[in-house]
C-alpha cells in the first residue's frame, strides 16, 4: 500500500475540519469557521472552498486506493 503524501494529509485535515464544523452547526447551530474568520468573509469562503475541494480529492484518493 502507498504511503500518504503531503497533499493527502492536507486534504484529510481539511475534511476533518469541515466535518467537525458541520457537526457544530448541526448540534449547536455554531459555525466555527465563521466565528474565526467572519461570516462569509473572503477567508471563510476560501476555507469552505478548500474543504470542498479536499472532499473531492479524497473521493478520488479512495477510488484509487480501492482498485
Amino acid at each position: 500500500m502507498n504511503k500518504l503524501n503531503g497533499m493527502d494529509w492536507v486534504a484529510i485535515i481539511l475534511v476533518i475540519v469541515g466535518g467537525l464544523n458541520w457537526g457544530l452547526v448541526g448540534i449547536f447551530n455554531f459555525d466555527l469557521v465563521a466565528a474565526i474568520f467572519g461570516d462569509m468573509s473572503m477567508l471563510a469562503r476560501i476555507v469552505y472552498t478548500l474543504v470542498g475541494l479536499s472532499a473531492l480529492y479524497m473521493i478520488m484518493t479512495v477510488r484509487k486506493i480501492s482498485k
